[in-house]
């Protein structure tokens, strides 16, 4: 009997401990349920409904570039494309060969589309070709039952309708890079169809005409394939922006400078600062480099020693020639060196110690004041003026009138230039400045550097009364003006610019003027400015003695052809610079193409209109 209680206690006690380690257990496991279910359920709620919502970006529509009378110059085309859903397809090469049958494809694009269609999802739709004629699409959409996994799908293009005239100023979109991806944060840039801007506007102006990207939360099975549509944000446009630019001028101009190896102009208010017209030639297509240009185009167009990937009108540097000799007739007479009746003798050169500088006239101009030094152009009047002046006087003329700087333009290629003092050399080379290179320089020759945008402000300064005026190009993005600004007066005596001018009117205007071939006979159409012949090599005392003139060397070593010129004559509007590489002179070569621009110009009389928003 005692041995059957010391057994029956011995089974409780057992019974009592496994009792407990199970009852142990269960509250943990429980507790363990309470945390989970109480106090972590929603975040494991949210997981669970983040794995189940797929979040898709849209791509926002680019906003337009268009001139200043709303004719597009950037613009997006609906883009008809084949879209196809390998999963959909049995045989995916079968059904690409049956599409070749209906549009065009080779078997190189055919390989492609497989390579793209392997790297994704099968449920994903592929892009397999895009940029469809109505007449594709046609085919297409009737042989669908025909295409397994195929459809036509609608997205944008971007287009330039004027392609090699606005080429240099709208510039183009391309693809994201990985150095993109790198400074930004934006996550619409790593959609495979996305573009951005490469060039140009496009590029200065990336962010504003980009938009924002939407985004539509769509609800996915557990293979990853869409069920439906359970929120949708839009897409916000990019912003449209309206340009100072005239299409149809712009057009004229770039077709002008096309009768040139090598050529820029620049076409600006003398008063807003608006361009009208910015041409550099030769140029390209920008639309060959919307979905990527083709390897030997691209070569070809890199390899082109006229250079037309370069916008010249505002980083091709140049010396300026005789188109500097307004700068040196304000600084002298500023200083006091020359006033009007200041006459120097020409005898077709001038002797500074053992050294003999010569004037584009052989047989010298005789006497000649500080207008007839202007309106022949003579180098012998700056010479001898320039070294009472002194070359820092000259470099900070210049530099007032707009030369040997950027502008804050609205592209982003634009170059400074130079404009060489005694500071400069010291720095820059380590050597003193000599007097030589003052007497040089005041011509506009030396180290001396300008672009055509630059010679177009310096002119528009001299003539609009001597305001600091400055050239752009955006004059709205969408709805808010970006130009509206009085520019500052840079009180500059208004006798010494009457006297400067009326130099510039007989340039064009007197039988003696060194444009007057270019005069045009009708009294409205008439102008001024200034020729200019900038050296690329020096002549020799050989070459000189023997009268071989620079048009006789090869192509790359004459000199280039400058001229800057405003219109009309008696109340300047209208500034233009032209620039014709290896041109041989300003008179023969770059005045008859600026009169023509002049004259366009004026029969456009774009200021008369506003912009239109």
């Amino acid at each position: 009997m005692d041995e059957n209680f010391d057994r029956s206690k011995s089974f409780t006690r057992r019974a009592f401990v496994v009792g407990a380690v199970q009852g142990a257990v269960l509250a943990v496991l429980g507790g363990r349920l309470a945390w989970l279910q109480i106090v972590e359920g929603q975040k494991y709620k949210t997981l669970a409904d983040r794995n189940r919502i797929n979040v898709k970006m849209t791509v926002p529509s680019r906003g337009e570039v268009v001139d200043r009378f709303g004719v597009p110059l950037a613009l997006n085309n609906q883009n008809f494309r084949v879209l196809m859903i390998p999963e959909q397809s049995e045989d995916l090469e079968k059904a690409l060969k049956e599409l070749s049958n209906y549009i065009e494809l080779d078997q190189n694009a055919i390989d492609k589309v497989l390579k793209r269609a392997k790297r994704a999802a099968s449920f994903a739709p592929v892009e397999v070709t895009d940029n469809l004629s109505w007449e594709d699409v046609a085919k297409v959409e009737v042989n669908l039952p025909d295409l397994p996994g195929m459809s036509i799908d609608v997205g944008e293009i971007r287009t330039y309708p004027l392609a090699e005239a606005t080429a240099h100023i709208v510039g183009y979109v391309g693809a994201v890079t990985q150095s993109d991806l790198e400074s930004s944060d934006q996550q619409v840039l790593k959609l495979p169809d996305f573009r951005i801007g490469k060039t140009g506007i496009e590029r200065s102006y990336d962010e504003a005409i980009r938009g924002r990207e939407g985004t539509a939360h769509m609800e996915v099975n557990v293979r990853g394939r869409e069920v439906r549509e359970l929120q949708k944000n839009e897409s916000l446009s990019g912003k449209r922006l309206v340009l100072s630019i005239d299409a149809e001028l712009q057009r004229f101009v770039q077709t002008r400078l096309g009768y040139e190896r090598s050529a820029s102009a620049v076409i600006m208010d003398a008063h807003t600062g608006a361009v009208y017209a910015l041409s550099s030639f030769p140029s390209f297509d920008p639309n060959l480099f919307v979905k990527g240009i083709d390897q030997g185009r691209y070569q070809e167009l890199s390899n082109n020693p006229a250079f037309p990937f370069n916008n010249k009108a505002i980083s091709g540097q140049y010396p300026p020639g005789s188109t500097f000799k307004m700068i040196t007739a304000l600084a002298a007479l500023e200083s006091g060196v020359a006033k009007e009746r200041t006459v120097v003798h020409c005898p077709g050169h001038f002797e500074y110690g053992t050294d003999k500088f010569h004037c584009w006239k052989r047989n010298g101009h005789g006497n000649v004041d500080i207008v007839e030094a202007l309106m022949k152009s003579c180098d012998t009047y700056f010479y001898k003026l320039s070294l009472d002046i002194g070359i820092d006087r000259i470099a900070k003329t210049a530099r007032r009138f707009g030369l040997g700087q950027t502008y804050n333009f609205d592209l982003p290629e634009e170059r400074d230039g130079l404009i060489p003092d005694k500071d400069w050399k010291m720095a820059k080379l380590g050597q003193s400045w000599q007097p030589g290179e003052t007497i040089v320089a005041s011509i506009g020759q030396s180290y001396t550097q300008t672009t055509p945008l630059q010679l177009a402000v310096m002119t528009s300064r001299f003539v609009n009364g001597g305001f600091a005026v400055e050239p752009w190009l955006v004059g709205y993005e969408g709805s808010k003006l970006l130009h509206n600004k009085q520019w500052p007066s840079m009180n500059v005596n208004t006798e010494y610019l009457r006297l400067i001018k009326d130099g510039m009117d007989k340039v064009v205007d007197d039988k003696d003027g060194t444009a007057y071939a270019s005069q045009m006979r009708e009294p409205e159409w008439r102008f001024g400015g200034k020729t200019g012949t900038a050296q690329v090599k020096r002549i020799s005392a050989r070459e000189r003695a023997l009268n071989i003139r620079a048009g006789d060397d090869e192509w790359k070593y004459r000199h280039h052809a400058l001229f800057v010129g405003y219109a009309p004559i008696d109340n300047p509007r209208y500034v233009c610079s032209v620039v014709i590489e290896h041109g041989g002179s300003g008179s023969g070569a770059a005045a008859p193409l600026a009169r023509d621009l002049l004259r366009f110009t004026q029969e456009r009389d774009p200021a008369k209109t506003e912009m239109k928003v």
